[in-house]
């Protein structure tokens, strides 16, 4: 009798354990998961492009824009991975009025064909979200000459928001969402050598870089754009199970083995990761926040360094010289 009592107590501590790890894990998945955009704002009759959207949290923010009733634009590299998940986001929405559009944002010949084809047959723009980038790859050299990430991450996006300032002018009030990263926390714009030409190649300092670049071509660009109508912002969108950390596991191998552990279901899901992106897009009165930065749905202070104005205008003035927009 006593044996069995023992035996039943144990079954119950057990028990309990399980059900306070379950009860905590859950909890934890839910702090994780962050804020949810709570807007209803509609989109109808509007027009949002979102690059890099055939993937990760680009298509579930194009997917929630088209919820919305927008115009969608997808700009992407892949047009047949784009055309899929148009196709997906069509059925899944109702909304047949999804466009797939080419944009190669390593290439300014690229850049400079979208914006001309938008602007001849589109009538506005209200929402241009700068979703796409490239985390953590190889040290590649673009067409143009410049090392990838901050080529991708910052420069394509640089002249691609500029070509088509006059149409978000026009359609004001409008919007320019820039997706950056936590990892802006302690990068540096090396004014003197930003494609790291003289000195050994980082990828995750070249990342940092192109994430603080997001942060400081935001705040500059809120700066002049004051009156406009335009109104810009820049966010993290957490830490996201998507395919962009691809490139780490080659000079990090350990990761591989991190990754495959059950620590990947602490990060947040494609559709948990949008909800910043979506929110900064449709909330509305968030035009007095213009040149902020953002993560879990509300706003939140950046790192000192990205809220230099002093490198966020030298930042501008040399991203301008090297995408040939010598009049900016």
């Amino acid at each position: 009798m006593i044996m069995y009592q023992i035996i039943t107590s144990c079954q119950v501590i057990y028990l309990a354990v399980i059900a306070l790890l379950a009860i905590s894990f859950f909890l934890l998945r839910k702090w994780i998961a962050g804020g949810v955009c709570k807007s209803r704002a509609r989109l109808d009759g509007k027009t949002v492009v979102v690059t890099g959207a055939n993937t990760g949290i680009g298509k579930e923010t194009a997917r929630e824009m088209a919820r919305r009733g927008a115009r969608v634009v997808m700009a992407c590299r892949d047009i047949t991975r784009a055309e899929n998940a148009a196709d997906s986001i069509r059925r899944s929405t109702g909304n047949g009025n999804v466009v797939v559009r080419h944009l190669n944002l390593a290439s300014l010949y690229s850049i400079r064909e979208f914006a001309k084809e938008f602007i001849a047959t589109e009538e506005r723009l209200d929402v241009l979200i700068n979703n796409a980038g490239v985390m953590m790859c190889p040290k590649w050299i673009t067409e143009d000459g410049f090392e990838t990430q901050l080529a991708v991450n910052h420069l394509g996006h640089f002249l691609l928001t500029n070509l088509l300032l006059g149409m978000l002018k026009k359609s004001s009030p409008s919007r320019v969402v820039n997706v950056s990263s936590i990892a802006h926390v302690g990068g540096k714009i090396e004014f003197d050598d930003l494609f790291y030409d003289k000195c050994p190649y980082s990828p995750l300092i070249s990342y940092k870089q192109s994430k603080l670049a997001n942060v400081l071509f935001s705040r500059e660009l809120a700066r002049q754009m004051k009156g406009t109508g335009v109104s810009s912002y820049s966010l993290h969108p957490g830490v996201i199970r998507t395919g962009l950390g691809r490139h780490v596991e080659s000079w990090c191998p350990m990761l591989k083995t991190i990754l495959s552990l059950p620590c990947m279901l602490l990060m947040k899901t494609p559709w948990q990761g949008a909800q910043t992106s979506i929110y900064c897009a449709v909330t509305e009165g968030l035009e007095s926040k213009s040149g902020c930065y953002f993560s879990d749905c509300a706003e939140k202070d950046p790192a000192p360094e990205g809220k230099d104005d002093s490198v966020a205008r030298r930042l501008w003035k040399e991203s301008a010289r090297l995408v040939g927009l010598t009049n900016k």
